[in-house]
């Protein structure tokens, strides 16, 4: 079994120090590895030895497609998907972002090395992450930012909208990315200096391994005496896998959704406290191991202009090249996944 380790973006951290669930050590000194799951349970593990390095390798053996069951079947599902439709004819939100849990079985000494691995080679992400602690591992191969920080400067970059081509996004998609927006600029509002909100980019598209997206730019500069702990508690959970209100959206979605989402959805990234900088991605295209099982979420956008159908079919799409990228075998010196 590998030792504790964090490699993102490009950088390999080991030698782990310390691990606390008390964000202001984000403040204080060091290079530290961050995943928050979505119910809010913080793990910020400092690392010692920090150094750009490859994705370190280690044998992968996953499930087969069929062999993951989900948290919510196709029926529950478009049900889900009909009672939002019927909150937003209420007035009670206008969005919400709809999720499943898949699981399948895992052994209990598994090991996610091999699948960050294949996940960084097989289908590349912006803002991938391989975290091992002691009683947690995370594979991620997120697309989507949800905070960046350069000093007193912040960036979240929500995406909302995907196809697989940009000929399949419609104007519901659009009108979602634009509503979540709208939610980001309200939720950065909160802790930065008055008038420093902006959105350099609304609704690009960016092509994705197997699909597209709709990207939008919000940044801000924090107010004095604002960090990370603000930062996170002004902010969490993302306002792209929640919906719109936030609070409206959250206790819907405590309703429909049997499982908890875990590190799904969540954040997962990188904080340097010394040079005030670091990148957290929204925890999604994640697979997390817990219990002996092998986690993975996905999960669409709702909003009035939704066919509980097609969101099923986009689940999914965004499920569907992961899954495949992790029932692969030891990677070995083959080369990459298969496309």
């Amino acid at each position: 079994m590998t030792d504790a380790f964090a490699h993102v973006g490009g950088v390999l951290a080991t030698g782990l120090a310390e691990v606390t669930a008390d964000l202001t050590a984000l403040e204080s000194s060091g290079w530290w590895a961050v995943a928050v799951t979505y119910e809010g349970e913080v793990a910020c593990a400092r690392f010692t030895d920090v150094r750009r390095a490859p994705h370190p390798r280690g044998p992968w053996r996953g499930p087969r497609p069929g062999e993951w069951t989900s948290s919510l079947d196709e029926g529950a599902y478009l049900a889900g998907v009909r009672e939002i439709r019927d909150a937003i004819a209420d007035g009670i939100v206008y969005q919400a972002n709809l999720c499943r849990v898949l699981s399948a079985p895992s052994p209990p000494d598994a090991d996610l090395t091999g699948l960050g691995a294949r996940l960084a080679r097989g289908n590349p992400a912006p803002h991938a992450m391989t975290l091992r602690l002691p009683g947690l591992q995370i594979a991620s191969a997120s697309p989507e930012l949800y905070l960046s920080r350069n000093g007193d400067v912040v960036e979240s970059r929500p995406i909302k909208g995907t196809g697989r081509t940009e000929a399949d996004l419609l104007p519901k998609d659009r009108a979602e990315n634009v509503m979540i927006v709208d939610l980001v600029r309200n939720d950065l509002g909160r802790v930065a200096e008055v008038g420093t909100v902006e959105v350099p980019a609304l609704c690009a598209v960016e092509h994705h391994p197997g699909l597209v997206h709709l990207v939008s730019t919000v940044r801000a500069r924090l107010r004095s005496g604002a960090g990370w702990p603000e930062l996170i508690a002004a902010t969490f959970p993302p306002g792209s896998v929640t919906g719109a209100p936030k609070s409206s959206a959250l206790a819907l979605l405590d309703r429909l959704e049997p499982e908890p989402r875990g590190p799904y959805c969540g954040a997962v990234g990188w904080v340097d406290a010394d040079a005030r900088r670091g990148v957290l991605a929204v925890g999604i295209r994640t697979f997390w191991a817990q219990e002996g099982l092998l986690r993975f979420g996905t999960g669409a956008g709702i909003t009035w202009g939704s066919e509980p159908a097609r969101e099923w079919r986009e689940t999914e799409l965004k499920a569907a090249r992961l899954l495949e990228v992790a029932a692969g075998e030891d990677l070995g010196e083959r080369g990459a996944a298969r496309p």
